[in-house]
């Protein structure tokens, strides 16, 4: 089985050349993240250590809009590497100019935009992030999103820009929701099956809930969503520095779809790694 993480951060250490952006380290504690960088090498030896074939970068929102060393991971390890880039959502004219040179860069195989901080939250319905949804549109970008509070208006998007592949991260489930309370945010992404450019990463799931792994509380929600969007549009990711210290490993979050949870082969063949490269138009080898 070829399988992809579809989200993973990877970051240096702060320093006076390479400064976080305000608050950031606060942020890090409150979502559960570990403060120490994270390194590709070291996310490499993990990949290898439990059979992740490949994985996507996202690099983290601490270090600013900047993707240098997320480049430097794929200019080393092409085959084991993308990136879903940081775009200044509130500049239209130096994020369109970034759009047009990520669109021609084979490591980038998409963007990752935020509608869940503070200084964000309103830019999906303010017009800051207008400018956005027709150039990715036109550029053929993919888009992942994380904005558990805008469903309705990510269906809206979705609907006007047909063209637009729009990847909800974590189910649309908001941050610090465990066991039942997710069922709501789940349901209310999965309502959005309506538009086929519309597609959901299963990741980060030990984090919403407080039960034991392999979490088979919270397993119906996942279900539900595999069976409402169909195994081809939902996929596998850890964003595994939010789990490392809570004793889940890299290998937990595979083998809790592939061995504890409820899922058919061929289900788990698009879940963990066939739909998003194919999404992605980045082709499995082999």
């Amino acid at each position: 089985m070829f399988v992809v993480d579809t989200q993973i951060h990877i970051w240096l250490e702060e320093t006076p050349d390479r400064p976080w952006v305000p608050g950031a380290r606060e942020r890090i504690r409150l979502n559960g993240h570990r403060e120490d960088p994270f390194s590709y090498e070291e996310a490499l030896e993990l990949m290898d250590e439990a059979g992740v074939n490949r994985a996507l970068i996202l690099p983290p929102s601490w270090e600013g809009n900047r993707i240098d060393y997320a480049l430097e991971a794929c200019e080393a390890h092409p085959d084991r590497f993308g990136i879903m880039a940081r775009v200044p959502q509130d500049n239209e004219a130096e994020g369109t100019a970034m759009l047009k040179d990520f669109a021609q860069n084979p490591h980038i195989k998409g963007t990752r935009l935020t509608f869940h901080r503070p200084q964000d939250r309103n830019w999906m319905i303010d017009g800051t992030n207008d400018w956005y949804w027709p150039i990715a549109e036109e550029l053929g970008v993919p888009t992942m999103v994380h904005a558990p509070i805008w469903k309705r208006e990510l269906g809206e998007i979705a609907a006007k820009h047909p063209g637009l592949k729009i990847i909800i991260d974590h189910m649309g489930i908001m941050a610090r929701c465990v066991d039942d309370a997710i069922g709501y945010w789940v349901q209310e992404t999965a309502d959005l099956a309506v538009h086929p450019n519309i597609y959901v990463k299963v990741s980060a799931l030990p984090g919403y809930s407080t039960h034991p792994f392999p979490n088979k509380n919270i397993e119906k929600y996942v279900r539900e969503m595999v069976d409402r969007m169909g195994p081809q549009r939902c996929f596998y990711g850890t964003d595994i520095t939010r789990l490392l210290g809570h004793g889940i490993t890299y290998t937990d979050t595979i083998e809790q779809f592939t061995k504890h949870w409820d899922f058919t082969p061929e289900e788990l063949e698009w879940i963990m790694g066939r739909g998003i490269s194919e999404v992605l138009n980045w082709p499995i080898e082999g």
